[in-house]
Parts: C-alpha cells; sequence; structure tokens
C-alpha cells in the first residue's frame, strides 16, 4: 500500500493563499461526493464519515449521493461530466483500477478524466472455506484443489468486485482452477457459503471474522502484507502458501480533471487533519480498516501500479464482461 505521507502544512498553507489570490472563496456552496455504489456499503459508510469532518472543516454542507449501477460507472460517469470546480468529488475504489481493463469501452477513463485527491483508507480480505471442505489450512486446500480440478467453486459479490478479483489472483498465482460462482452482492454469497452451497470465498475481514471465530467457517489467509488485527491467529496468503500475494479492499478520493490544483491540496490537507483525530482512528479499527494520509502523487502512482497489477490478470485469466 501507500507510504504515510508527512504533515504537508506549507502545502496546504500556500493552497489558501492559492485561492484567496484568485479570489475565489472555496467552499462557497455545498460539496457533493458521490459515491458509484449502493447505500449501506464500505463506500456509502466512509463517505458519509469523511463527509462529516470535511464538513465541520470547510464550514459548507457536504452531501454523499448514491448512484450504484453497471459496475459503479453510471456514478463516476457523472462525477467526469461536472464541473472542475471542487464541488463534484468521487468516492472511488480498487474496483474502478479493474474497470481500466475489463469494461475499456466505458466513457471515461480514470487517469485522464479525474486528479487524485486523497487515499481515505484499506481493509484486509480474509478466505474462508466451509467446514465441508476436506481441507484443514491453505496447503491442504491448494492440494484438494490441484488433484480436482473445477470441482471447488468460490463466490464473490459479481464479476469485477474486490472478491471476484481476489480470487481470480488467487487462481493465477497458485495455479488452481476454482469455478467462480458470482452473486448480485456479498450478502447472497455470504449466505450460501456459510449454508455450504458453494465451498469458500473471500470476504471483508470485518464482516466474516465472527464467523470465522464461532467456527461456521474455516479461515485459511487474510490478503493483506501483515496479518489482520481483527484475526491475528490467521496467517497472510504470502504466509501459508502463496508467495506475493496481496490483494485488499481501498477507498479514495477524485475530482474531475482541471480541478484547481490549490483545491486539491486544500481537500487534501483537511482529510488528511481529521484522520488524526483519535475517535476517527479508533472507529475505523473497530470496523477493520487501517487509514491511509498521503499526497495526490503517491494515491496517482498507487491507481497506475493497481491498473497495470489488475491488467494482467484480466489478460492472463481472459476475464470478460458478458
Amino acid at each position: 500500500m501507500m507510504n504515510p505521507m508527512s504533515k504537508a502544512l506549507l502545502s496546504a498553507w500556500l493552497a489558501v493563499s492559492c485561492i484567496a489570490a484568485h479570489g475565489q472563496e472555496y467552499p462557497s456552496k455545498p460539496i457533493r461526493i458521490i459515491v458509484p455504489f449502493a447505500a449501506g456499503g464500505p463506500a456509502d459508510i466512509y463517505a458519509r464519515f469523511i463527509g462529516q469532518r470535511l464538513q465541520d472543516s470547510l464550514g459548507q454542507s457536504v452531501v454523499v449521493d448514491n448512484r450504484p449501477g453497471a459496475g459503479a460507472i453510471i456514478g463516476t460517469d457523472a462525477v467526469a461530466k461536472s464541473p472542475a470546480d471542487g464541488y463534484t468529488l468521487l468516492m472511488m475504489s480498487n474496483t474502478h483500477t479493474v474497470n481500466e481493463s475489463l469494461i475499456p469501452n466505458k466513457p471515461y477513463q480514470l487517469m485522464r478524466d479525474f486528479v487524485p485527491v486523497a487515499p481515505i483508507n484499506y481493509s484486509d480480505l480474509v478466505l474462508v472455506v466451509h467446514p465441508s471442505v476436506p481441507a484443514n489450512n491453505l496447503a491442504e486446500l491448494l492440494q484438494l484443489a490441484k488433484a480436482k480440478p473445477k470441482e471447488l467453486n468460490y463466490a464473490s459479490s459479481g464479476n469485477g468486485t474486490p472478491y471476484h478479483m481476489a480470487g481470480e489472483l488467487f487462481k493465477a498465482m497458485a495455479g488452481v482452477d476454482i469455478v467462480h460462482v458470482p452473486y448480485k452482492g456479498s450478502s447472497g454469497a455470504r449466505t450460501d457459503v456459510l449454508g455450504g452451497q458453494v465451498h469458500m470465498m473471500f470476504d471483508a475481514v470485518p464482516t466474516m471474522s465472527d464467523h470465522v471465530r464461532s467456527g461456521k467457517v474455516k479461515a485459511f489467509g487474510t490478503t493483506g502484507e501483515k496479518r489482520s488485527a481483527v484475526l491475528p491467529h490467521v496467517p497472510t496468503m504470502a504466509e501459508a502458501g502463496v508467495p506475493g500475494y496481496d490483494a485488499v479492499i481501498w477507498l479514495g478520493i477524485m475530482a474531475p480533471k482541471n480541478t484547481p490544483r490549490a483545491i486539491v491540496m486544500l481537500l487534501n490537507d483537511r482529510l488528511a487533519k481529521a484522520f488524526q483525530a483519535p475517535e476517527l482512528q479508533q472507529r475505523f479499527r473497530e470496523l477493520g480498516f487501517d487509514i491511509i494520509a498521503s499526497s495526490p502523487e503517491e494515491l496517482g502512482a498507487h491507481l497506475k501500479k493497481e491498473s497495470a497489477k489488475w491488467a494482467k490478470v484480466i489478460k492472463e485469466r481472459g476475464m470478460k464482461v458478458e
């Protein structure tokens, strides 16, 4: 993931000075954060968290506008077509970097039509397996999958979602052939894994941790570079047998292309300061997310790296959206 940035006090001061020098008073009206995902999901929850903090620090209302549909394309395109004045922002996720290759004929391109503002947070996934599967750890699961290609399956919340891409990355790196079973959301996928209708899935650590502790599923690995604080007894996928594996959920804020640099830096600074609040850090930890604070440039570099990573997986797996 991205490295934390140092305190950018000088940049923030210059941003405010630049806005004032041009006779602008930003913000002078409500700011809208468009979330291209359904209400109640991680992107929606954290958009409301940061929206309230921006509202407090900027002195203007911040409205969260959910525009789900078409694999996040509908809401994202609405932001791309909005004025580049800092009043319309995009809550984006790693789904956007997947879509760059999975859905090439979108009406926008991420790095062409947007500018990075700030990363928000990230969370590990966990590979969970129903107890009926005759394997007690990742090594035994890999042995079983290689002995019985196409006989095991995994659920996801839909094509191109982090849960799906984590599974495809696992298949590619581990050299196994496991059948993908897409659902229209994570709830249905989770229910069927818990019920044994599907063998396994990659799911968010905060959502699945209680089921792991109760023994309803077996946890074989978490997907980050280090062990999860929520499930510290579960090894990482790399530790358990897939070296180099890394696939997490992460969120960030972007704005339409040509949004003034001064506004981008002001928003970045206010978000970084908000993340320093102990109560916000505690709340994020309780939900199993780690805060990220870094510059727009670091977020931009991360977006390029992630887009290239998933483009390679998509090409190797021959993945297409039907």
